[in-house]
């Protein structure tokens, strides 16, 4: 049995039930997903949320033969990415509106400043360095080594072959190594 069993199940017998287990499973990933994708906390959270409500929505009209076949995280993600590649598409046609402030960084109390700062610090340049790379190279890194899919659930999320998934992480980790100073 896969790991995404108890949610296809969950969603099978109920619905609403169903999209709390989804939702309460897969937020870390998806938000994760779209923190890497984007570089920007308050976009994460926004196309979180985007993602979670097309979801639900899309749940709705799905029948039990397509629940039953669905894979929730890789169905998820799709959608992550789906919506990204919008908005990016959206942002390449508009110029961008002027910041009057940044938004605070977020806090996690549970661990000492150390820490924090050595984790925002190697975060922060890791958001970075993903952001420098082209989108499909960005796209194919995230879901490899930060969301930790399979080369095959990848190609289906991107919709291209699986040795065009391999290229894309191979080049990507390439330029992350030379532009991050790591052989």
């Amino acid at each position: 049995m896969s790991e995404c069993d108890p949610v296809r199940k969950a969603l099978l017998n109920d619905l609403d039930g169903g999209f709390a287990e989804l939702f309460n499973s897969h937020r870390g990933l998806v938000f994760s997903t779209a923190l890497r994708l984007t570089g920007n906390w308050a976009d994460a959270e926004d196309l979180t949320a985007e993602a979670f409500l097309r979801a639900y929505r899309a749940l709705a009209g799905y029948d039990q033969d397509r629940l039953a076949a669905l894979q929730p995280r890789a169905w998820v993600v799709t959608i992550v990415m789906n919506l990204w590649r919008n908005c990016a598409r959206h942002k390449s046609r508009k110029p961008p509106p002027a910041l009057l402030d940044e938004p605070p960084e977020r806090q996690d109390t549970a661990e000492g400043v150390e820490e924090t700062a050595a984790r925002h610090e190697t975060g922060d340049e890791l958001g970075r360095l993903l952001a420098e790379l082209p989108d499909d190279q960005r796209a194919a890194v995230v879901l490899r080594h930060v969301v930790d899919l399979p080369v095959s659930e990848i190609a289906d999320v991107l919709k291209i072959p699986q040795g065009t998934v391999k290229s894309h992480i191979s080049r990507g980790l390439k330029r992350l190594r030379t532009a991050g100073g790591v052989r």
